[in-house]
């Protein structure tokens, strides 16, 4: 039978999930309000120990009295890893700081998900530990909110067509689009929307994996190229144009094979894209073939085993595969 649920409770966290930038916030996030629980203005004495290389005794060792009185903060990563001949001590330490039995002890558990490790964690809950979800942010339009949510929290707004073009000049590196979000309402002033976005990045913004594929797929061959070796050029990463390039075919052969008779928000559910990209993805429809997108995916492909170590050449493994999906949609309109 689980522990009733108290008042110290507080002093177990879970973080779950596995978005790096998410999981760091939260651990510091759970650091500090065991800094402010605390009546000492001392840090608390954090530990951080990985599960899988916990030893017997060594969780009495961290969290046992200290000599100067300090609250004493013990993070467990990769909670899920945690030997099967150790669970059980550390579900007691967790049962034993939620309900006061260990007194100035904090427990920060940070479990990556999923099945494995889930009775550690399902104890840890059940004692009342506060859950902080972490999980990775998988769709365009989660991002699009983290992008709005970065920027509301810094003072600013941004509007939905800002975010996305912020998202389509940065990528879908969380690191990254937080960064972009703190230049941004740092560097500029009033509300930011797309226009603004697209200045600010201004060759960036242009020379975008993501951009490079939708010329190439609206077979602008001159607009994609010169995107493509301006993308190069400031150091965009050869497997983040072939990504995007894949995953605009992808988005053509889901759209073009969705039944017949859907429209609007029952299109986008279908296909699982966001309303605004499934619009963009009808117009560059026009003129593909299914043989041809077929075509363009295999060229895709072919080009991407090469930039991850089948060839040696990036610059002419995109540029071949940027010609090649353009001529598939040239043959289709013939």
């Amino acid at each position: 039978m689980l522990t009733r649920v108290s008042a110290r409770q507080v002093n177990v966290h879970a973080v779950i999930g596995d978005e790096e930038l998410l999981v760091e916030r939260a651990v510091a996030s759970a650091v500090r309000s065991a800094q402010a629980s605390t009546a000492e203005q001392s840090a608390p004495d954090v530990t951080e120990v990985s599960a899988s290389a916990l030893v017997a005794g060594q969780l009495a060792e961290i969290t046992g009295p200290s000599l100067f009185g300090d609250r004493r903060v013990l993070v467990l990563r990769d909670a899920e890893q945690v030997p099967k001949e150790l669970v059980d001590e550390v579900t007691a330490l967790c049962r034993d700081v939620a309900d006061g039995a260990i007194d100035d002890v904090f427990v920060v558990l940070v479990h990556a998900g999923g099945a494995r490790g889930r009775a550690l964690l399902d104890a840890a809950l059940g004692f009342g530990a506060r859950r902080l979800d972490c999980a990775k942010l998988t769709k365009a339009a989660e991002r699009v909110d983290f992008i709005r949510a970065e920027i509301t929290a810094s003072g600013r707004t941004i509007n939905e067509d800002g975010a996305r073009a912020l998202l389509e000049a940065v990528g879908n590196d969380l690191r990254e689009l937080a960064a972009a979000c703190g230049q941004l309402s740092t560097d500029t002033e009033g509300r930011l929307d797309a226009t603004l976005v697209s200045r600010y990045y201004r060759g960036r913004a242009e020379a975008s994996g993501f951009v490079v594929a939708d010329r190439a797929i609206e077979g602008k061959l001159g607009e994609a190229l010169e995107g493509l070796r301006w993308a190069l050029a400031i150091g965009t990463a050869p497997v983040l144009v072939a990504s995007a390039l894949g995953q605009g075919l992808r988005a053509l052969a889901k759209v073009g094979s969705a039944p017949r008779g859907l429209r609007g928000a029952d299109l986008a559910r279908e296909v699982g894209l966001p309303p605004w990209k499934v619009d963009r993805v009808r117009a560059q429809l026009r003129g593909w073939s299914p043989d041809g997108v077929s075509t363009a995916i295999r060229a895709v492909a072919e080009a991407d085993a090469q930039l991850k170590g089948g060839g040696t050449d990036a610059s002419y493994a995109l540029e071949k595969a940027v010609m090649a999906v353009i001529e598939a949609r040239n043959a289709a309109a013939a």
